[in-house]
């Protein structure tokens, strides 16, 4: 997983409300065996609506979307992160998230920020034509209009999304005391090791 650390560019003023996994990314692309690819198949639905934000040219590779709020319900199904990563997307803004999507964003790299609706409206009339930036370490969302929004982020996932660490991540950083304890458990309980093949 890649550290984050200041995200910024071009945001995608989505905004719609209520917009559940199925929505991000269809059923019938679950069959896949990889995540690459997965972006072709992101909103598909709103694709199909004439004039849809997500083919605009002006906004191809965006890193950030804006959406409403309830962003992610539905289904708890991870492809809906993988989905949206594909697409480019590190960040998504709205007002608020479904739990179990922000967690799979969390644990593949995408920082989900909440900020309230009225900031929401005011990024959504930037976003048109400027870029947007996300500063994880400060908690701000600028604009080049001076605009100053700051949002809370639990402390362990922003340690987690600054040093690029996912759970194998987590596990490896401890791997020295994971290797003493192997060494210790070896050596204070000798016959829970009989019988292991060498």
């Amino acid at each position: 997983m890649e550290p984050v650390s200041t995200i910024e560019g071009r945001a995608i003023p989505f905004g719609r409300k209520n917009v559940d996994t199925d929505v991000i990314i269809p059923a019938h692309w679950l069959k896949t065996i990889t995540r690459e690819g997965l972006g072709r198949g992101a909103f598909e639905s709103v694709r199909a609506e004439d004039g849809n934000i997500f083919d605009d040219p002006e906004f191809a590779g965006a890193p950030i979307l804006i959406a409403g709020d309830n962003f992610g319900c539905g289904s708890s199904r991870e492809h809906a992160a993988w989905a949206l990563l594909d697409m480019g997307v590190k960040a998504v803004i709205a007002p608020s998230f479904s739990d179990i999507f922000s967690g799979n964003a969390f644990k593949n790299g995408i920082l989900t920020v909440c900020l309230p609706q009225e900031q929401i409206d005011r990024l959504m009339e930037v976003a048109r034509e400027q870029p947007v930036s996300i500063d994880l370490d400060t908690q701000t969302v600028t604009t080049p209009f001076q605009d100053r929004f700051t949002f809370e982020i639990d402390p362990f996932r922003k340690h987690c999304l600054s040093e690029g660490l996912d759970e194998v991540g987590l596990t490896l950083a401890r791997d020295a005391a994971i290797a003493n304890h192997e060494k210790s458990r070896e050596a204070n309980l000798p016959w829970l090791a009989k019988g292991v093949a060498a």
